[in-house]
C-alpha cells in the first residue's frame, strides 16, 4: 500500500516544480536552444531589442492583470490602445497642442470608456467579457470614425487638400526609444506589483476576484473596487497607445489590436510563475518575456511569417498547459 502512495507523492512534487518554475524553464530553453542556433542572440543588443518589444505588450497586459484580479477580464485594451494612440498624434498634428495637453486628453478619453465598461458591467450586470468585446467594437469603430480612416502622422494631407501643419514634440519621440520605454515599462511591473501585493486596497482586489459574496459580506466596497480596475485597466492600455504613438511616430487604423492577444497571454501565462496562483504582475512580466523570446528568435532563425503563428502558438499552448495543469 506504501508504493503508490510514494509515487503519487513523487508525481505531485514534480508537478508542483512544474506549475511554480515552469514558464521560467521554458524560457531558459528557448534561450539555450535560440542561442545555440545564433550566436547573436544572446548578444546586448538583442536583449534590449526584446525588452524593448514587449514593452508595450507588458504595459498593456499590466492592465488586463488588474480588471483578472477582481475576476473580471477586460477584452477592449487593444481598442483603447489604438483610441489612446490615434487621440495623441492628433491632438499634436491636427491641433498643434503641447505634450501634457495630449497625453492628458488620451488618457481621459480612455477612462471614460473604462468608466463605460464599469458602469455597465457593475450597475447593468452585463458579463465582462460580453461587455468589453461590444467595448471594443464600438471602440474600433470610434476611432476609425474619428481618423477618417487614415493614418495620422506629420505632414499628412488632410480632408480638404491642405497638409497638416502640426508637428510631434522632441521630448515625446524619447518616449518610445532605449532606455525610456524599458523603464516606464519597468516602472509599472513595480508600481502594481507593489499595489497589489502590499497594499489594503490591492488585496481587496484579491479579495473579490476570489470570492466576491465574502468580500461584499466582510465589508469591502466591491463594486468601488471593480469600477478601480476598469479605471485602472484603460489607463494601461492608454498608456500602452501612448508609448506605440512615439515609438512608430504615426497613428495607424487599430494599431493596439495586434497587441491584444500577446498581452492576455502574458497575463494567463503570469498565473503560476513562482506559484502565485493569480494574476500578478511579476507574473505577467515573464509571460512577455516568455513571447517576446520567443518572437525574436523565431526572426533570427528566419522562420516563414506563415509558419510563425504556428510555432508561437503551439510554445504558448504549452506555456498555459504548464499553468493550468491541476495536479490532484
Amino acid at each position: 500500500m506504501s508504493e503508490p502512495d510514494v509515487n503519487h507523492s513523487s508525481s505531485l512534487t514534480f508537478f508542483q516544480f512544474l506549475y511554480r518554475y515552469g514558464t521560467i524553464i521554458l524560457i531558459l530553453l528557448l534561450i539555450v536552444g535560440f542561442s545555440l542556433a545564433n550566436s547573436s542572440f544572446l548578444q546586448t543588443s538583442n536583449v534590449i531589442t526584446i525588452l524593448r518589444s514587449i514593452s508595450i505588450v507588458t504595459i498593456i497586459a499590466i492592465g488586463i492583470t488588474i480588471s483578472l484580479a477582481v475576476g473580471g477580464f477586460d477584452l477592449s485594451v487593444g481598442s483603447n490602445a489604438s483610441l489612446s494612440n490615434a487621440v495623441v498624434m492628433s491632438m499634436f498634428v491636427w491641433y498643434s497642442q503641447p505634450t501634457l495637453v495630449s497625453v492628458g486628453i488620451a488618457i481621459i478619453a480612455c477612462l471614460v470608456v473604462g468608466l463605460f465598461n464599469a458602469f455597465m458591467i457593475v450597475k447593468i450586470k452585463i458579463p465582462d467579457l460580453l461587455m468589453t468585446l461590444a467595448t471594443m467594437f464600438i471602440i474600433q469603430g470610434v476611432a476609425l470614425t474619428y481618423t477618417r480612416g487614415a493614418s495620422i502622422s506629420e505632414n499628412m494631407i488632410m480632408s480638404d487638400g491642405s497638409y497638416a501643419e502640426g508637428s510631434i514634440p522632441s521630448f515625446f519621440s524619447k518616449i518610445g526609444q532605449v532606455p525610456y520605454i524599458i523603464i516606464i515599462m519597468l516602472i509599472c511591473v513595480i508600481v502594481v506589483h507593489l499595489f497589489l501585493t502590499y497594499t489594503k486596497h490591492g488585496r481587496s482586489l484579491y479579495i473579490i476576484g476570489g470570492n466576491e459574496e465574502a468580500a461584499r459580506l466582510s465589508g469591502i466596497a466591491v463594486n468601488k473596487y471593480k469600477v478601480l480596475a476598469y479605471l485602472l485597466s484603460a489607463f494601461f492600455a492608454a498608456l500602452g497607445g501612448i508609448v506605440l504613438a512615439s515609438r512608430v511616430m504615426t497613428a495607424e487604423i487599430n494599431a493596439g489590436g495586434s497587441y491584444l492577444m500577446d498581452a492576455v497571454a502574458a497575463a494567463f501565462i503570469g498565473f503560476a510563475v513562482f506559484g502565485a496562483g493569480k494574476p500578478n504582475a511579476i507574473g505577467t512580466f515573464i509571460g512577455a518575456i516568455l513571447i517576446g523570446v520567443l518572437a525574436n528568435g523565431l526572426v533570427m532563425l528566419s522562420v516563414p511569417y506563415y509558419a510563425m503563428d504556428i510555432v508561437k502558438g503551439s510554445v504558448l499552448a504549452f506555456a498555459l498547459a504548464i499553468t493550468y495543469y491541476k495536479f490532484k
